[in-house]
């Protein structure tokens, strides 16, 4: 917002920039004067300018492999009292991180090349003008003191609301088929609605039990595919 209005004051002057922006005057010219002058900078800041500087040399000296402990512990032994908290905090503000073990995510869309693959029917066109006329599927994993578990969800186009939704700790078929019955069983369901996902072995079509596709026609037009 400084940029901005420093690129439009001539023409517009701050005050009524500033009306129309959430920033006041004073704040505005406070962050100029700063500008002019550092030494109105308030401790914390010039603190935490300081310790980023201490923080990168130390990550940058370690190959980059530090993470927050061992960057804490580091600048501990040269003298430099920081909390580990802060470390934490000035290392996200700066996008640095330690090396990870192994995989740093979890893999969630796994295709089945065997399997039958539905048409696309959305064409990557997420819109909607009524109800029940798109739902777009997926489901993601969530870290927890406890493991992982896997959280799958439907959602409306059209509202942007979820109308199902189920927690498990495994991500078999059954998670995102009950995530799916709870929404057609919420909503009153005519017919036209298109239930779009990812091509996951999940949602393939050969893995929906008897009672599932009975529930996926129920929402569909006569020449639509169940799973698309």
């Amino acid at each position: 917002m400084v940029a901005f209005i420093d690129a439009e004051r001539a023409s517009y002057g701050v005050e009524p920039i500033c009306k129309e922006l959430p920033i006041a005057p004073a704040t505005y010219y406070e962050h100029k004067a700063r500008e002019r002058d550092p030494s109105r900078l308030p401790a914390r800041i010039v603190r935490d300018t300081e310790l980023c500087g201490e923080i990168e040399r130390v990550w940058a000296a370690q190959f980059r492999v530090y993470g927050v402990r061992k960057v804490w512990r580091q600048l501990k032994r040269e003298g430099i009292a920081v909390a580990r908290c802060t470390v934490a905090r000035l290392m996200r503000r700066l996008g640095i991180r330690g090396a990870v073990r192994g995989r740093a995510f979890q893999r969630t869309t796994v295709a089945d090349s065997a399997a039958p693959r539905p048409p696309d029917r959305v064409g990557r066109d997420f819109t909607a003008s009524r109800p029940n006329q798109l739902w777009v599927a997926d489901f993601t994993y969530v870290a927890t003191w406890r493991g992982f578990v896997y959280v799958a969800f439907v959602i409306d186009v059209f509202a942007r609301l979820i109308v199902g939704w189920r927690v498990a700790r495994t991500m078999r078929t059954e998670l995102v088929l009950d995530a799916l019955e709870q929404a057609l069983h919420a909503r009153e369901v005519g017919t036209g609605l298109v239930h779009h996902s990812d091509q996951g072995s999940q949602y393939l079509p050969r893995r929906l039990p008897p009672r599932m596709m009975c529930l996926c026609l129920r929402g569909r037009t006569t020449d639509e595919e169940p799973g698309t």
